[in-house]
């Protein structure tokens, strides 16, 4: 088929194209069979790329972090009761859930989705979390406005007859009508790291190594050599059968000695690789060396770099998916309301560091025993501590 009639038939299946339902994310090539080229089966996904352990470790890491967190709501500059939809975004789980659900999808696929569901009143009483790869998205050619596909539904922002979905995405790109995600970024190199494992893995079930080698200074026919590797396996060409000579005795002739391949059990595992591998994808993630359980070479690990690298971990890596979480959480709420997660957990210093901020902040004016056993997550005191007195 020419170009030109390959053309035509494309132009042709836009012509019959009806409703955007047809283009829906479970199969969106479905009405261009024949026409686009055929899907790549080596590409690497998102479930596969969870697969290699130090993927999955990264997501989990970041997954934890943010599922620890709690939630707290904000009218202007003053904090108030949380609505029971930042109490409990999804009624069928627990929030910790929904929040390490919608950190998995950020940090997978680079987009997150929630359907709102909500009352009589039009109220969201309760988001779901739905999987990225049910969502399909596109935009109004007239007014921009993005459309989404859920199991062949269709969604239009300012529409309540069958809910709506907001969208979370990990990285912005000008043009792009999703979020890019670490591992569509980087597939190429997780690529190479999941083959390297799996090259790994096969180096004894292969068998095409050898064990060693026979060597001679002298000229040996192909025939000459072929006898004389059957001899060493002890392999019979006419019975086609291995027969064993004797425990560990073998017989060499033509001045030929054996070499055997002694392979390091560090170069058998990879070490070196899986090592760069590691760094690669904790650098890809943003995820500390320490939190991924892995020590980079030539950095002396102390108290206080772990600490620093964990807090830098929150600011410039889990904050990329708390603001979007946090943004998508006020959208569903009245207009000046907003949500805010509190970080003061991740960031805290051991006991005797924070006890001893928290003396200074007292002595100096600008904290009190209450705001202190606050943040502190403690109860409120029953008696004031500097007249012992009953409190109201």
């Amino acid at each position: 088929m020419g170009l030109i009639s390959r053309v035509t038939q494309f132009l042709d299946v836009l012509d019959n194209v009806k409703e955007p339902t047809e283009l829906r994310a479970e199969d969106p090539t479905t009405a261009f069979a024949g026409i686009m080229p055929p899907r790549r089966e080596n590409v690497l996904t998102s479930d596969a790329a969870l697969r290699i352990s130090t993927v999955y470790r990264a997501v989990e890491v970041i997954s934890i972090g943010i599922s620890q967190l709690g939630l707290d709501q904000w009218r202007g500059d003053r904090r108030i009761e949380p609505a029971p939809i930042v109490k409990r975004p999804d009624t069928t789980t627990h929030r910790p859930a929904f929040l390490e659900s919608s950190a998995v999808s950020l940090a997978t696929g680079g987009n997150a989705y929630w359907l709102i569901r909500r009352g009589p009143d039009g109220t969201p009483v309760s988001l779901t979390p739905l999987s990225p790869a049910e969502v399909g998205v596109s935009t109004d050619p007239k007014t921009g406005a993005k459309i989404f596909y859920y199991r062949e539904r269709t969604y239009t922002p300012g529409t309540r007859t069958e809910g709506d979905i907001v969208h979370l995405q990990k990285l912005r790109v000008p043009g792009r009508l999703k979020g890019l995600g670490p591992i569509e970024a980087a597939r190429h190199e997780l690529m190479g790291a999941r083959q390297a494992s799996d090259y790994s893995s096969s180096w004894f079930e292969r068998g095409d190594t050898p064990t060693g080698l026979l060597v001679t200074d002298q000229e040996l026919s192909p025939a000459q050599a072929q006898n004389y590797k059957n001899l060493w396996t002890g392999y019979n060409p006419e019975t086609k059968e291995y027969t064993p000579q004797g425990v560990g005795i073998r017989v060499l002739g033509q001045g030929l000695k054996y070499d055997p391949l002694m392979i390091k059990p560090a170069d058998l595992q990879f070490l070196e690789t899986q090592q760069f591998n590691t760094t690669q994808i904790a650098r890809l993630f943003g995820t500390p060396a320490s939190l991924m359980l892995a020590t980079v070479e030539g950095n002396s690990q102390s108290y206080a770099n772990v600490e620093q690298d964990w807090i830098a971990f929150t600011r410039f890596t889990l904050m990329s998916y708390l603001r979007e979480i946090e943004e998508a959480l006020s959208l569903v709420l009245p207009y000046g309301n907003t949500v805010r997660f509190n970080v003061d957990a991740l960031q805290r210093s051991d006991t005797k560091t924070r006890y001893e901020a928290h003396k200074i902040g007292i002595e100096a004016g600008f904290l009190t025993v209450p705001e202190v056993r606050d943040i502190e997550g403690l109860d409120p005191l029953t008696t004031d501590p500097t007249t012992e007195e009953p409190t109201e």
